[in-house]
């Protein structure tokens, strides 16, 4: 099987109301790209699981501005002045969960465990109407497991069976995010022949990964723009 896709053909790979898990924290292990191509279909009541919601007109910014989401469950959205703007307009509905629950969440989804209990957020807001239980003498909640119908994901390089590696920081959620989806597409900045990569190097296995997507946007100074012609970039 081919993996490696056109970026306008992933817009096919997903259907209105699906949950999307997508890479990044922050701007870093963000899939522009993908996100990109998303923002600019017709695509509606969306969900996204991330840890944030981008920044204002950049990556997940982009889909909310769009009119493509319904529903974001992260960890911290208020870098993006726009996200709190559709929440308090009552336009986008929010689930908050704590950042290490969320990194644990979308790790049990994809191996397979239905929940896991954490003291986080005992006694808040967060823990109304979630099963408590008191272990050892210690009050923990149970929290359910996260998996997507399409998980976006980005990554440094990959080979043409999918193996992947990823930018230092920049693999933050995404390798977790690759075994929780059930259609899995990566963005990536390079693809390389198969044996190409050390095994050592490689951080999620290709039978995780559906489909390739060469990255379009370029590092200058350390930070990914938009090339807006041959020969020069956005700001």
């Amino acid at each position: 099987m081919n993996k490696v896709i056109n970026k306008r053909e992933i817009v096919q790979l997903i259907q209105d109301g699906d949950t999307l898990l997508v890479g990044g924290f922050g701007m870093s292990g963000t899939p522009l790209t993908l996100l990109d191509e998303i923002a600019a279909s017709s695509k509606q009541h969306l969900t996204v699981v991330s840890n944030n919601l981008g920044e204002v007109g950049k990556g997940l910014g982009k889909l909310l501005t769009s009119g493509c989401l319904k529903k974001a469950v992260g960890s911290y959205f208020t870098t993006n002045r726009d996200a709190v703007k559709a929440w308090n307009d009552g336009l986008l509905e929010i689930d908050l969960i704590p950042q290490g629950t969320l990194a644990e969440a979308i790790r049990c989804g994809g191996a397979g465990i239905g929940g896991f209990y954490t003291k986080t957020a005992v006694g808040t807001k967060i823990a109304e109407g979630k099963e408590e239980k008191v272990i050892d003498g210690e009050r923990y909640l149970l929290e359910k497991s996260i998996n997507g119908d399409v998980s976006l994901i980005k990554a440094l390089k990959a080979d043409t069976l999918g193996n992947l590696i990823y930018d230092h920081t920049a693999r933050n959620f995404n390798p977790s995010m690759a075994t929780a989806g059930k259609v899995v597409i990566a963005e990536v900045d390079e693809i390389v022949e198969a044996g190409e990569l050390s095994p050592l190097d490689i951080v999620t296995p290709h039978a995780y990964i559906d489909y390739l997507v060469l990255n379009k946007y370029v590092k200058k100074g350390g930070v990914y723009v938009e090339p807006i012609g041959p020969y020069s970039y956005s700001k």
